[in-house]
């Protein structure tokens, strides 16, 4: 079974809430924040990405800055920018973004079923991340943006979302970025006993993004609970924010690599290299159109590359993925990249950007050579979880992303 909570958010109050919701603090870097805030007194970035509000070349991992974070989050909830709900509740969260609508449920999620393997994972976690958001939680005492959350699709969950969303919202706007947000509260006792009763009944969960914010409660939970004498289990602390979507309802995209030079091999080298492993070819099609195909960009030109068979283990579920093979039959033996973690000789470039951007990349000069990838599908991300294994980095680029700032879930009563 999965548990999942409600619990008494801090939310915009009316006429707020396109000033507050934020994008998350992991898409932009400072300064990109620093701009998009300039104007906004009350943008959620300031408690997210709270070195906006310091001096430009502020370390964001120093103690003032989580203590800037904590003071601005207050300063919302004492200038009645963000309200207290009355009562316990759980929020549907739907997202448009062209023709593509998610709805998701937010609630508290298990600590201890993320720890005893029930809440799934596919990423390795890196310790600076996993203290930056524990410090970040600790210091404002409260969840502030999500964990991406999904289950395989259940009819009786689908059904009760279903009429429940046929209520009021509390928020319906369009973000500057063109994505339509829509909110609920869902704090009637029956129903929310009901979605309580009818997420009782999925096995396991899975992350989708947001493994170091999963990590991070994990390790407060654990500091809380030593601290704490007269720990239940039942304590908010035990729970982290997020929201949960069905499988189906996902919009997996291409996480696409740029790499800055050929490893010491000429064009022509290069291509007669990685045929040992791949069909190549022209293309006038920069997309590739099945899985196990990529598109590659190289001296203004595209090419389509084909694993060819025996390249790759079918029966692994690592390493049958699209960005493995990439990573196992060309970037690390031909352009010498083993660990794309820590090579500064490749950037990543989620699928939103378009293929122009890989263009524009090589263009530039600054890279030599682009590979448009084909997306990770969700039964790839499931059976890498249900192996107990990990991806590779960047293997899965979701959009649209959660607003911060809709929903937040503090660590008190």
């Amino acid at each position: 079974m999965s548990r999942i909570e409600p619990f008494r958010a801090f939310r915009p109050a009316p006429g707020f809430v396109e000033k507050v919701a934020s994008p998350p603090y992991d898409v932009l870097t400072s300064g990109e924040a620093r701009a998009l805030a300039q104007e906004n007194p009350v943008s959620f970035l300031r408690v997210v990405k709270p070195e906006i509000d310091m001096p430009v070349g502020t370390d964001p991992y120093g103690p003032d800055v989580y203590a800037k974070g904590a003071a601005n989050l207050r300063r919302l909830i004492d200038q009645g920018v963000l309200i207290r709900e009355e009562r316990p509740a759980f929020y549907l969260y739907r997202q448009r973004m062209g023709d593509h609508v998610q709805t998701g449920v937010v609630a508290g999620a298990s600590v201890d079923e993320y720890e005893n393997g029930r809440i799934k994972k596919h990423e390795n976690t890196r310790r600076v991340k996993e203290d930056d958001r524990t410090r970040h939680i600790e210091a404002t005492n409260a969840n502030t943006g999500p964990v991406f959350l999904t289950y395989r699709a259940n009819k009786a969950i689908d059904g009760l979302v279903e009429a429940l969303t046929s209520a009021t919202p509390a928020y319906d706007f369009v973000a500057p970025d063109g994505i339509r947000h829509t909110l609920w509260v869902v704090d009637d006792p029956e129903q929310v006993d009901a979605l309580a009763d009818a997420f009782g009944s999925i096995p396991a969960m899975y992350i989708a993004d947001g493994h170091h914010r999963s990590a991070a409660a994990a390790r407060v939970r654990e500091a809380r609970h030593k601290a704490n004498p007269g720990h239940t289990g039942d304590e908010p602390y035990n729970f982290f924010l997020a929201v949960i979507f069905p499988h189906d309802q996902l919009r997996i995209m291409d996480y696409n690599r740029v790499v800055k030079d050929l490893n010491g091999l000429d064009e022509d080298a290069f291509l007669e290299r990685i045929r040992s492993s791949f069909e190549v070819e022209p293309t006038d099609q920069e997309r590739p159109a099945h899985p196990r195909e990529f598109g590659m960009f190289l001296a203004g030109r595209w090419y389509r590359l084909r694993a060819r068979p025996g390249s790759f283990p079918a029966d692994d579920p690592v390493r049958r993925l699209d960005v493995a093979i990439l990573q196992d039959n060309l970037l690390s033996p031909v352009l010498g990249i083993g660990d794309p973690r820590t090579d500064e000789r490749i950037d990543f470039v989620g699928g939103i950007r378009g293929t122009r951007e890989l263009e524009r990349r090589v263009a530039s000069g600054r890279w030599k050579v682009a590979f448009a990838m084909y997306p990770t599908s969700i039964e790839e991300l499931f059976a890498v979880a249900d192996a107990g294994k990990v991806m590779p980095p960047k293997s899965t680029w979701f959009e649209p992303k959660l607003r911060s700032g809709l929903v937040v879930r503090p660590l008190d009563e």
